[in-house]
C-alpha cells in the first residue's frame, strides 16, 4: 500500500514537467531576458571584434579589445556589488517585499515587522547603484569607444554619421537603464550612478590598451605600434634616409587593409 502511494505521488519530468513549465512560462522568459541583458553587452562587442580581426588579421587588436572589455565588465561588477552591500538602499518596491499581502505590521514600539521572504527582503536592499545599468554601460561604453577609434569618428572631417554609429551602443545601454526604472526596481538616481560607474570604468580600461579615439593612432592598440617598432629596428640603419618611412608605410597598409609592399622595399629590391 505504501509503494502505491509513492507511485501515485511521484512527480517526474515526464508526468508533470510540461504542466509546471506552462505555469512558469513567464518566469522563465523573464529569467532568460535578464541573462540576455547581461550577456549582450559582452557577446555583441566580441562578435564585432572578431569581424575586425577577420578583416585586418590583427591579433593584437583582437586580444587587447577582448581583454579590455572583460576587465571593464568584471571590475564594474565587483564595484557595483560592493557599493550595493555597503549602501543598502531599499528598492522602490520594498513595501511589497516586506508586506507581500499589502498589510503593514508593527510591533508594540511601532517598529516595522517584515513578514516577507528573507531572500526577497535582502535583495530589496540592493537598489543603489543599478547593476544592469553599470554592466550595460561598461560593456557597451567600451564598445562605443572601440568603434569611435576604428571608424575615426573624431578625424576633424565633420562626418556626423560616424557619431550616430558611436552613440548607438550608448543608446541601447540607456534604454536598459530606463527599463529598470519603469519596472519599479530602481530609482532614477540608481541607474544614473550605475551608468556613470560603468562608463568611467570602461573608459579607464580602454585607455590602458588603446590610445584616445581622437588620437592619430586611435584606431589600433598600443601593442600593435610597439610591435611595428620592434620589427623595424633590425632593418633600420642609423642615419640612412631610405629606412625612415618603413614604419609609416606599414601603418598605412594596416589601416587600409591592404598588405602591399612599401616604396622603400621596392627601391631596396632594385639595388
Amino acid at each position: 500500500g505504501r509503494i502505491s502511494q509513492v507511485e501515485l505521488g511521484a512527480h517526474t519530468i515526464k508526468s508533470h514537467g510540461a504542466k509546471i513549465a506552462r505555469n512558469h512560462m513567464h518566469d522563465w522568459l523573464i529569467l532568460l531576458l535578464l541573462v540576455v541583458i547581461e550577456m549582450y553587452s559582452v557577446l555583441l562587442p566580441i562578435v564585432v571584434f572578431l569581424v575586425f580581426y577577420l578583416r585586418r588579421q590583427d591579433v593584437y587588436d583582437l586580444h587587447h579589445s577582448i581583454l579590455g572589455l572583460l576587465y571593464a565588465v568584471l571590475i564594474t561588477g565587483v564595484l557595483t556589488d560592493a557599493i550595493k552591500n555597503a549602501v543598502g538602499r531599499p528598492r522602490p518596491d520594498f513595501f511589497w517585499r516586506c508586506f507581500p499581502d499589502g498589510i503593514a505590521k508593527y510591533d508594540q514600539w511601532n517598529n516595522v515587522i517584515c513578514h516577507g521572504k528573507d531572500s526577497v527582503i535582502k535583495e530589496g536592499h540592493k537598489s543603489f547603484p543599478s547593476g544592469h545599468a553599470s554592466w550595460s554601460f561598461a560593456g557597451l561604453g567600451f564598445f562605443s569607444l572601440y568603434l569611435s577609434g576604428k571608424i575615426k569618428a573624431f578625424d576633424r572631417r565633420g562626418h556626423v554619421a560616424k557619431l550616430c554609429i558611436v552613440f548607438l551602443p550608448l543608446l541601447v545601454a540607456s534604454l536598459v537603464a530606463i527599463s529598470r526604472v519603469d519596472d519599479y526596481w530602481h530609482h532614477w538616481q540608481d541607474v544614473f550612478a550605475g551608468g556613470l560607474l560603468g562608463l568611467g570604468v570602461a573608459t579607464f580600461c580602454y585607455l590602458q590598451f588603446f590610445p584616445p579615439p581622437y588620437d592619430t593612432d586611435g584606431w589600433g592598440p598600443y601593442a600593435y605600434f610597439e610591435a611595428l617598432k620592434e620589427e623595424s629596428q633590425p632593418n633600420s640603419q642609423l642615419g640612412h634616409p631610405m629606412y625612415g618611412s618603413n614604419l609609416e608605410a606599414q601603418v598605412v597598409n594596416q589601416q587600409t587593409g591592404h598588405y602591399s609592399v612599401s616604396v622603400n622595399d621596392l627601391e631596396l629590391g632594385r639595388r
